[in-house]
């Protein structure tokens, strides 16, 4: 859907998640083996990745300053689940929490949050305001007030709204 380049860091693992369902077709990435391969997915794992999807997609919707698109799971009592641990790099001292063992897709995620938070990214991670779209986005703008995943397509449809409703 967006023409944007991938949020930086863990935070493209949480943008790819978020983008496997296309809201407007109704199509779902998760439905095949080559839609859960990037994500390590297996079939079994689908129901538990959708409802992580849904609550990060309300809180990117909220990082938008918008209400949930409907009732989900808290993220935090999500990720509140979510096995991490304090690696620490012998080589330069550097610590990072990261996933515990092989690494579920929720711990995977805590870490990226976790990450970003410590960047000052994770409020920059939003989703398209458009109610057929809620695609998520880095939003780059200098003051951080980007409303849509692509002006030249949300963007614009929300502009040819507004005109048609002056028209009218």
């Amino acid at each position: 859907m967006s023409e944007r380049s991938p949020a930086p860091g863990g935070l493209g693992l949480v943008e790819t998640l978020v983008n496997t369902l296309d809201l407007e077709t109704g199509a779902d990435s998760l439905d095949t083996e080559e839609g859960r391969a990037p994500l390590g997915l297996t079939e079994d794992e689908v129901p538990a990745a959708r409802e992580l999807r849904e609550s990060l997609r309300a809180t990117l919707l909220a990082h938008a300053g918008h209400p949930p698109h409907r009732a989900v799971t808290p993220l935090g009592e999500l990720l509140a689940a979510a096995p991490l641990v304090v690696a620490v790099d012998p080589a330069d001292g550097s610590a990072a929490l990261a996933p515990a063992g092989e690494g579920s897709l929720t711990a995977r995620v805590a870490a990226a949050v976790a990450q970003a938070l410590v960047a000052g990214t994770w409020s920059r991670l939003k989703a398209c305001e458009a109610a057929d779209c809620h695609w998520a986005y880095y939003d780059r703008s200098p003051a951080g007030r980007g409303r849509w995943c692509s002006m030249q397509v949300c963007g614009a449809r929300a502009k040819m709204r507004r005109y048609r409703a002056k028209e009218s």
